[in-house]
């Protein structure tokens, strides 16, 4: 799990906040919108089946078509309680993206992070355009322990870097 100091909001000078949507071609954003809604939805269901999710990525390929992009975790050093590097696994999806990185045309990596300033755990997904776009979120969330069900809060857009189309 990493951790953010929380979420991110760009302003304008003016104070007013800026639509990010504004910012970026129509193409761009509804590339981008797709990887946030399909990541989140991807991760709040592996949550609920699994209690858990390692960190993954999605495409969108050339075509248009959204795929699932998975590494397996290294090996958990012995006395780690089977805990698994999801740093050194989001290095390892980031660079098998940058490696085929013509074959779609936007990516999202999707992992677990700790809010630290919130003390929540969240969704985190920070999707890039090889436009340049770049465009994050997190959605927190906790589990109820009486319904035994797990509790989203409101998706905020969060501040990232490009990682897949940089040179």
């Amino acid at each position: 799990m990493t951790e953010s100091t929380g979420p991110a909001t760009e302003e304008q000078g003016s104070g007013q906040q800026q639509s990010w949507r504004d910012s970026v071609p129509d193409a761009t954003a509804t590339d981008l919108e797709n990887l946030l809604g399909t990541g989140v939805s991807a991760a709040q269901e592996q949550l609920q089946r699994n209690g858990g999710f390692l960190p993954f990525a999605l495409t969108v390929q050339n075509d248009g078509e959204v795929r699932l992009v998975a590494v397996s975790p290294a090996d958990a050093d012995e006395g780690s309680d089977g805990d698994f590097d999801a740093e050194a696994m989001i290095s390892d999806l980031t660079a098998l993206l940058r490696q085929n990185r013509e074959d779609f045309r936007a990516a999202a990596v999707v992992c677990d992070i700790l809010l630290v300033e919130e003390d929540s755990d969240a969704i985190h997904v920070a999707a890039e355009h090889r436009d340049g776009s770049v465009f994050a979120a997190v959605l927190p969330y906790s589990a109820n322990a009486g319904t035994q069900t797990w509790e989203f809060g409101d998706l905020a857009a969060d501040a990232s870097e490009p990682a897949i189309w940089v040179d």
